[in-house]
């Protein structure tokens, strides 16, 4: 199989395309969203407050204690849901999946964004954004006296009472980022069973197609012209050499044809020979003196007119 084969053999259609369309949509909106929450928690706007809060009511640890390592030259550790890190990822991966939706909106308006590009595109989203869940819900166990094995207090504990009041709305905020990164990557996930579902549904066409191409084949080569093939039907008492085979029009053409050919050969031996029986005559007519006389012949076509002369 050559390259233009194997270009050729790439599904370009999508199983369901309105629902591509639809996806981009809800996409555009989701991205949007996420943009604007993990652009407002930057740098530092409610993480260690929010951290703080929850050392409070014995949550998690407390971030004096990152105060504490510095001033003793202990090695510092950060959380991982209460790090600079997670922030600034989120930040990053939330402009990175716009700027690839607009380019997957503009490849698909161009009818060159397939399900074959898709797939490898959407995986690696899914990983980034499984990543960013991970991070935000990964556990705290920093500090001995309040541990945290699970999610931060926000995700599990919710924000009303004893959380105080100024502090709510931001509680409210990381959990949308939170429920923000889940959205995305189940919608990252549909895409990409559609894309696994598009470029699979061609081969199964192409192989129905294939079997019933197959089998029409057979069936035009056991109908073949049959009139290049001699029938020979059996003996019928009474005739000579049985049923004659079957006259078609093909059959009837190579017959005129061959007869026209075998009468014109006929035909031009019989003037052959008429030629030559005359130029026989010719040599054996003489004169009443015994000479042969001078002739004058004129020949024109199958008649010979002669002119006598005196003799010499």
């Amino acid at each position: 199989m050559g390259l233009k084969d194997c270009y050729a053999a790439i599904p370009r259609q999508w199983k369901f395309p309105k629902v591509i369309i639809y996806l981009f949509v809800i996409e555009l909106v989701i991205e949007v969203a996420a943009l604007a929450l993990y652009g407002i928690a930057q740098p530092d706007l409610y993480r260690t407050r929010l951290w703080k809060e929850g050392s409070v009511h014995g949550w998690n640890s407390n971030p004096n204690s990152i105060i504490y390592a510095y001033a003793n030259y202990r090695p510092v550790h950060t959380p991982l849901p209460w790090s600079q890190f997670v922030t600034d990822y989120n930040v990053v991966i939330s402009v990175v999946a716009l700027f690839l939706l607009l380019c997957k909106a503009i490849m698909y308006i161009c009818h060159i964004f397939y399900p074959l590009l898709s797939t490898p595109i959407h995986a690696a989203l899914i990983a980034i954004y499984a990543v960013s869940i991970n991070a935000q819900a990964a556990a705290d166990m920093s500090d001995p006296e309040h541990p945290q094995p699970g999610a931060p207090w926000y995700i599990t504990r919710g924000c009303g009472a004893p959380v105080k009041p100024g502090l709510q709305g931001y509680c409210k905020q990381a959990q949308a980022s939170f429920a923000v990164a889940i959205l995305l990557c189940a919608l990252f996930f549909i895409y990409f069973v559609l894309s696994i579902w598009s470029l699979l549904a061609p081969v199964t066409r192409r192989n129905r197609k294939l079997s019933t191409a197959s089998s029409e084949d057979a069936e035009a080569q056991s109908q073949r012209p049959w009139e290049m093939t001699q029938v020979l039907p059996p003996q019928t008492p009474g005739t000579a050499g049985g049923l004659k085979s079957p006259m078609t029009p093909r059959t009837t053409a190579f017959n005129t044809l061959s007869g026209k050919m075998g009468g014109a050969k006929e035909k031009k031996k019989t003037r052959m020979g008429k030629g030559k029986g005359k130029e026989k005559e010719k040599e054996v007519v003489r004169g009443p003196d015994g000479k042969v006389p001078l002739r004058h012949h004129i020949s024109m076509g199958d008649q010979v007119y002669e002119s006598p002369r005196g003799n010499t």
